[in-house]
């Protein structure tokens, strides 16, 4: 007998549900209380599958979490593909949630393991300094076509107290790891790695909880850093990295452009990738993904490796 799936989708609003075999839909409202409700009544055989949506389904894990009850938090990509190989081209509410549901029954998807609580703040502050980070970009760009020099006065103002901001989170993100022990354990290991700053080690902590927990392709899957092949017949491309989690892939891409030049094994693996004529994209995408690998395996035996 299959395993019962209730597939789940989510907006600010509401929760549209499908549980199979028996098909049946439900929405609820994605408030505390009703979710609360709901997530009662569900038996332990139950597998709940949903999308990574970031902002809507905080409710959803902390009332999953609460009780330990098994769940699958799916990339939205990967759901979408799912769909349209199944032949189900329209998007609504109650599709989505039929479609997760099949998706879930199907295949055979990890559960999820539920960050820790000061994991999940980390990550919050963390995307709001994305956010006041790409706030910042905007008005610098919009500072050299300022035009007249009041405007221009305005938007030094606002590019002041944005970076004001951004230092009182730096802060407040330091505050966060040095008050966990798990978080400061993990991020004092890789912190002693050349070419791992303050922002890049946060953004591990915060974005990638899996670090140490996987293999090392798998880890670098999700960082989306594994090369995949693209051969038919005769035919082979070159192979490219695409898909996984971009902020965590672009804080490792800065991190090897240090420890590409203070890391002796990454030093000679570029210089290797150099002699053979690969490109210098290539080869930091390279380094980026050993490096990870290096981080990785620093996590998972909780000390520090030799790396030279």
């Amino acid at each position: 007998m299959p395993q019962p799936v209730i597939g789940c989708d989510l907006s600010r609003a509401f929760l549209d549900l499908c549980d199979l075999p028996s098909g049946r839909m439900q929405r609820i409202p994605n408030t505390r209380d009703a979710i609360a409700e709901w997530a009662e009544t569900l038996t332990p055989e139950k597998f709940v599958v949903f999308e990574a949506t970031s902002g809507c389904d905080d409710i959803l894990i902390a009332a999953l979490t609460e009780r330990a009850h098994p769940f699958s938090r799916v990339n939205p990509r990967q759901a979408r593909e799912f769909a349209r190989a199944t032949g189900v081209l329209a998007k609504t509410d109650r599709v989505d949630a039929r479609v997760l549901a099949q998706m879930g029954a199907a295949l055979d998807l990890p559960v999820t393991r539920p960050v820790s609580p000061a994991r999940a703040t980390l990550a919050d502050f963390l995307r709001r300094r994305r956010q006041l980070v790409d706030m910042r970009k905007a008005e610098k760009l919009r500072r050299h076509s300022a035009g007249h020099d009041d405007i221009a006065e305005q938007i030094d103002a606002m590019i002041a107290l944005l970076s004001t901001q951004i230092s009182m989170l730096d802060q407040r993100i330091k505050a966060i790891i040095a008050a966990d022990r798990a978080l400061a354990e993990q991020g004092a290991l890789m912190s002693a790695v050349p070419g791992i700053g303050p922002t890049v080690m946060a953004v591990l902590l915060g974005e990638l909880p899996e670090l140490g927990t996987l293999c090392r392709r798998k880890i670098a899957s999700l960082a989306g850093l594994a090369p995949h092949a693209r051969e038919s017949g005769s035919w082979k491309g070159a192979r490219r990295i695409w898909g996984g989690r971009r902020k965590v892939r672009e804080a490792l891409y800065i991190a090897a452009l240090s420890a590409s030049r203070r890391v002796p094994a990454l030093i000679a693996m570029r210089d290797r990738m150099r002699a053979k004529g690969k490109p210098p994209k290539t080869i930091l995408i390279a380094i980026a993904r050993q490096l990870l690998v290096i981080l990785n395996a620093m996590i998972q035996k909780s000390q520090p490796l030799q790396i030279t």
